[in-house]
């Protein structure tokens, strides 16, 4: 892994899943990891839902908004972490791909939301400890 190695999230909505993974690692990591995330087919907005769950453990994600995935950003990113659109992505050599195969928050309220946070986290820790472990804990 380089010095600050760069994860990007990729979901189909860019609106969930992804967008609690990058808001945990930056939360986790701190600026030791680039963080960025995509969907295949963006959504207009962050689930509610979301939003509220990660505002429940501090963290307030109400101002980001989906972001289509570019090659770039996968070109540009050392482990890309797909979350239920795993053909979507383009596949470059030298990169680490790696499937999270999770619930999808869409259309739930923030107590069905609550269990995929909190997994979410518990994946963000490990992956910490693999590419960036001074920054872990």
């Amino acid at each position: 892994m380089p010095e600050k190695p760069s994860v990007l999230f990729v979901c189909v909505h860019n609106a969930g899943r992804s967008q609690m993974a990058a808001a945990w690692l930056s939360h986790l990591a701190g600026d030791r990891v680039e963080v960025r995330s995509a969907g295949s087919a963006p959504a207009e907005t962050v689930n509610p839902a979301v939003v509220e769950a990660m505002r429940e453990v501090g963290i307030d994600i109400a101002a980001e908004t989906p972001k289509i995935l570019t090659v770039d950003a996968v070109q540009a990113s050392d482990v890309c972490i797909t979350m239920g659109c795993g053909d979507a992505c383009p596949v470059f050599p030298g990169k680490r791909y790696l499937d999270w195969t999770l619930k999808d928050p869409a259309g739930q309220g923030v107590e069905a939301v609550r269990p995929i946070r909190d997994e979410i986290r518990t994946r963000i820790e490990g992956l910490i400890s693999e590419i960036a472990p001074e920054a872990a804990g």
